[in-house]
């Protein structure tokens, strides 16, 4: 398996399926112990959906997230896989986390002023001020009718597979935390299916996750 293709989106949404009490792909995060990932990978040492360098990646992607650093705050507690309450956060952490956060938003906000301010302004001919070329282009373009929109795309409700209709090689939709991706089944043991989204990541889920459009 080609994990190099396998995304740091895709490794938390994984999580989050896993582990529903620890790890979250929207809303407010949780905390997370001191030491999960060698928890992580003591749980997943069986598990060829995802390599422990990926693994580090997407845990360092999602503890720098700015909802996660929201979540570090002195007296709450960090949690464990099972979402149990592990150490309590001192004022230090709370404080890094807080100091981490904020120059991360000032980082943010000054890219977006760079971005704005290298548009260059329109600028007129030497010859004509600017109100007297932004007639002329109106007039120029007066005639070109403006394309409607397009009418936005309906989703299309999902269907729950039939047990007595999969196959292998079947087209689907498979639910990872909030996010329906589109998957091929490789493997059906019972309920447990494996499936290959499009990316290349193979995972295994339950049948009452995958869905047919």
């Amino acid at each position: 398996m080609e994990t190099k293709r396998i995304s740091n989106k895709e490794i938390i949404a994984y999580l989050a399926e896993k582990f529903p009490a620890c790890f979250s792909v929207e809303g407010a995060a949780k905390p997370l112990k001191v030491g999960i990932f060698q928890d992580l990978a003591e749980k997943l040492a069986d598990d060829e959906t995802v390599s422990k360098t990926r693994l580090r990646h997407a845990l360092r992607h999602y503890t720098s997230s700015w909802r996660y650093l929201k979540s570090v705050k002195a007296g709450s507690h960090r949690i464990d896989l099972e979402g149990k309450d592990a150490e309590a956060i001192d004022e230090a952490q709370a404080e890094y986390a807080s100091k981490t956060l904020k120059d991360s938003q000032e980082k943010f906000a000054n890219k977006k002023t760079q971005d704005k301010v290298a548009k260059k302004p329109y600028k007129g001919s030497s010859t004509e001020s600017k109100p007297a070329a932004d007639k002329k282009r109106s007039q120029k373009f007066k005639a070109v009718k403006t394309p409607s929109k397009a009418a936005p795309k309906k989703s299309v409700p999902l269907k729950p597979v039939e047990s007595s209709t999969i196959k292998v090689n079947q087209k689907v939709k498979v639910q990872l935390g909030n996010a329906p991706m589109s998957a091929t089944i490789t493997e059906i043991a019972g309920d447990d299916i494996s499936v290959q989204l499009n990316s290349g990541m193979v995972i295994k889920t339950r049948i009452q996750n995958i869905y047919t459009e």
